[in-house]
């Protein structure tokens, strides 16, 4: 059974915003108190975040669909709604995020890293919030935006200092469980290694980290075999150990013709022959694989490599790769750039940056203006297109933004179609000029006539007091001061 996955695709899916709520207050002798509907909650965000305890990405292989609560509607009383709950996905350190096309998205190192994978959608506003001194008595609230959908790829690349690279069976999981307490799988056949075996070695002051990764063949940087697996996880390794078997069994190889392999992998891959490198000859505790070690020697260092014999299995020359290992790592860190604070970069918009983009297509003979911006989209997703009063608001809104004034510019006429939004998901509607969109029944948007209405006795009242007016004035006695 699977227990180690280091690459999975997950889709993932924020949480709704709520509905925002149109409501009005009413109590006793007062049917018409003013809105009162609250805003709606925003939807859950969906959060990788780095967790130490973590070292495979199994659960999201098993279960790749993940989502975030949605956001509660408003209610009214001014009652807000819930917040949608954070969905939280601890992976390993050293986790890629990429999306579908290969670009990196985000890179996870370290304790606590966090990237938000999917934003929550926004809580649409109630009517209480709509209104204002001119629209008094709004009968209409914002829906909650959709919350992104997102598929996305998580690779594990493997965080060590050394990493152990070789043919499979060179024993490098031997070597391993050896200079550290690591408790690698070893046999002696092709492919034992199937996962990263990580362990920690000490050697004086200093601490470090190596990986026994699955072996190499060649072809491997074109995916052969394991190849792309073991590869993915040296990118982030400071220093590469070449174990190379002295002893092998199989007449076409020789440690020097493997290491010629090798290499040519690492170089094809990209940048990862140019790391520091040593050579560990392995198996000398073999009468042959001394011999043979004591051949090589030479060559390999006249080609500038440092050269270790050990073995594994007797403990020899271990002691003295140690601290080679750890000299070199020590260099590796000392060489890396300090980090830096992170840097709040705040780029103000132009003056004359409307927002939003006009372009002109054409669609079966027939002219089509696309509206792009993140403001109108936004407008158009939280509109309720049942409610003539919320679509005028929205004609309203982008009329204040310019849209009508770029429509002109760009040629729009009269019955001409405009799109808002993306191809795949666009309002479309036939432009004409000074939108109404069917409100223009309602008088003033938002406004409520009855708020006008005269109340039945202070009307009796004005009138009876006419009448006494206009007995004054008959008789002579009318003193417009008198009380």
């Amino acid at each position: 059974m699977t227990t180690f996955v280091d690459r999975v695709e997950l889709h993932v899916a924020a949480g709704n915003g709520g509905h925002g709520c149109a409501s009005v207050h009413r109590e006793k002798f007062k049917p018409l108190g003013g809105p009162d509907g609250g805003n709606g909650g925003r939807g859950g965000d969906v959060i990788l975040t780095v967790d130490q305890s973590v070292t495979t990405l199994l659960d999201y292989h098993h279960s790749p669909h993940r989502k975030a609560t949605n956001g509660k509607p408003g209610e009214g009383g001014n009652r807000s709604g819930k917040d949608g709950q954070d969905l939280v996905l601890p992976v390993p350190d050293g986790t890629v995020v990429l999306d579908n096309a290969g670009n990196v998205l985000a890179d996870l190192v370290g304790h606590g890293t966090s990237y938000v994978a999917a934003q929550g959608g926004r809580g649409g506003l109630g009517n209480a919030a709509l209104a204002s001194a001119r629209r008094k008595a709004p009968g209409f609230a914002l829906l909650g935006e959709p919350g992104d959908l997102q598929d996305i790829v998580l690779e594990l690349k493997t965080v060590a200092d050394v990493a152990l690279v070789g043919y499979p069976s060179a024993g490098k999981s031997s070597l391993i469980s050896v200079l550290s307490a690591a408790k690698p799988k070893i046999a002696d056949y092709p492919f034992t290694t199937l996962v990263p075996n990580l362990g920690v070695v000490t050697a004086g002051s200093t601490v470090y980290t190596i990986a026994d990764v699955p072996g190499l063949i060649p072809g491997a940087s074109q995916g052969r075999g394991l190849g792309l697996e073991f590869l993915r996880h040296v990118e982030r390794c400071s220093v590469l150990v070449h174990v190379l078997d002295t002893a092998t069994l199989e007449s076409d190889r020789d440690p020097v013709s493997d290491l010629d392999i090798i290499e040519e992998e690492l170089k094809q891959y990209g940048g990862l022959d140019k790391r520091p490198r040593i050579v560990v000859l392995n198996k000398i505790d073999v009468p042959d694989g001394k011999d043979l070690a004591e051949m090589v020697r030479p060559d390999l260092q006249a080609r500038g490599y440092r050269v270790f014999e050990v073995s594994a299995v007797a403990h020899l020359g271990l002691r003295e790769l140690s601290f080679a290992l750890a000299e070199m790592v020590a260099k590796a860190r000392a060489a890396k750039p300090k980090e830096e604070a992170t840097r709040i970069v705040i780029r103000p918009k132009a003056v004359d940056d409307a927002g939003f983009t006009v372009t002109r297509e054409d669609v079966g003979g027939e002219p089509l203006f696309r509206v792009r911006g993140e403001k109108p989209e936004r407008w158009v997703r939280q509109t309720d297109f049942n409610n003539d009063e919320a679509v005028g608001y929205l004609a309203d809104r982008l009329n204040r933004l310019g849209v009508e004034d770029e429509l002109v510019k760009a040629g729009a006429r009269s019955g001409d179609g405009v799109a808002i939004g993306p191809e795949d998901n666009a309002v479309v509607f036939d432009w004409e000029p000074t939108l109404t969109a069917g409100a223009e029944m309602l008088g003033r948007r938002g406004e409520d006539h009855r708020f006008e209405a005269p109340r039945p006795a202070a009307q009796r009242r004005r009138d009876r007091q006419a009448e006494r007016d206009d007995a004054d004035r008959e008789y002579g006695d009318f003193d417009p001061f008198a009380e």
